[in-house]
């Protein structure tokens, strides 16, 4: 008690049969540091013919708690009336001498003297070289117990942070274009149509204009910053091309091919420059919207920012 230590003193606990035995061992589970005093005797013993204490031993060992020994010197010079009689009996204790002081430090004492100094000394030197938990005063308990839940929601959350990055990375690979080797570049051509009125035969006619990739992108691109709608995005592309084309007649009434502007969609998709997400609107229904990615807004200052004039002559997007 003055090291600060709460005994559990097995000669409170006379371990006579398997049910006290059973006892003793859950008031084990509950200790950091066994303590075992050898004199004279053995002690009681099952029906295997092995003393209780020393399966208390045995069991402390098995729990892992630090043990701390203490050996009579000279169990012979003991008086006959604390020493066991039984030859037989006398042998097991030699044993279990002998088996206590394999792989541990012990420490002797002669005399009932000598043992309290022996025992704060060595419960001293134990207790620095590995602290264990001790006791909880009952008004910290709360705290303890909140602090153990706070740790089990640290580690769950850091369970499910690890499930979302899987999850994210399946989704990527599921929503990420397909990898094609040949799959047309930024300056190879695409044939875009549609339709117009001509002003002068005054009927409706076909157009096509034939165009690289890089500059359909250069066309759309500044206004992928308001995230507009797919419709937005045709609007300005046919009024490019319109213009591209050069044809005889107005834009109010001509066309650009839906088929041909899913195809840019899926191109620009696929040279990972747009993502096109169908997503709810400000009037609270579905539609198509479009943005750029990280590497399309790149691409789009690249081709549309303007530069210096006295580091060159700015180069058109065609």
């Amino acid at each position: 008690m003055e090291a600060n230590c709460i005994p559990a003193g097995m000669e409170l606990f006379p371990a006579a049969d398997e049910e006290q035995l059973a006892f003793i061992k859950r008031v084990i589970d509950d200790c950091d540091y066994y303590l075992l005093i050898i004199g004279g005797r053995y002690g009681s013993v099952d029906e295997s013919g092995v003393s209780y204490t020393e399966r208390e031993y045995d069991y402390a060992v098995e729990k892992g708690l630090k043990v701390i020994v203490l050996l009579h010197e000279n169990p012979d010079e003991i008086p006959l009336g604390k020493s066991e009689k039984e030859p037989a009996a006398r042998q097991k204790l030699q044993k279990f001498r002998d088996k206590v002081s394999t792989g541990r430090l012990v420490k002797f004492w002669k005399n009932p003297a000598e043992l309290p100094g022996l025992v704060s000394i060595n419960l001293s030197r134990v207790m620095n070289a590995s602290p264990a938990i001790g006791w909880v005063r009952a008004d910290k308990a709360a705290n303890v117990e909140v602090l153990s839940e706070i740790n089990d929601v640290r580690k769950e959350n850091e369970r499910l942070l690890r499930a979302v990055g899987a999850y994210q990375a399946q989704v990527s690979k599921l929503t990420s274009p397909p990898a094609l080797d040949d799959l047309a570049g930024l300056d190879e051509d695409t044939r875009l149509s549609g339709k117009y009125w001509n002003n002068s035969s005054h009927d409706e006619r076909d157009w096509t204009v034939k165009t690289p990739w890089r500059k359909v992108f250069a066309y759309i691109s500044p206004y992928l910053l308001q995230r507009p709608s797919a419709a937005s995005v045709k609007e300005v592309l046919l009024a490019a091309l319109f213009a591209e084309a050069r044809l005889d007649g107005e834009l109010r009434n001509a066309s650009l091919d839906d088929q041909d502007f899913q195809t840019v969609g899926v191109q620009l998709k696929a040279l990972g420059l747009v993502n096109v997400d169908y997503t709810q609107t400000t009037s609270g229904g579905m539609g198509l919207f479009w943005t750029f990615t990280p590497k399309g807004e790149r691409l789009m200052t690249e081709l549309r920012a303007v530069r210096s004039s006295s580091q060159g002559v700015h180069k058109n997007p065609s």
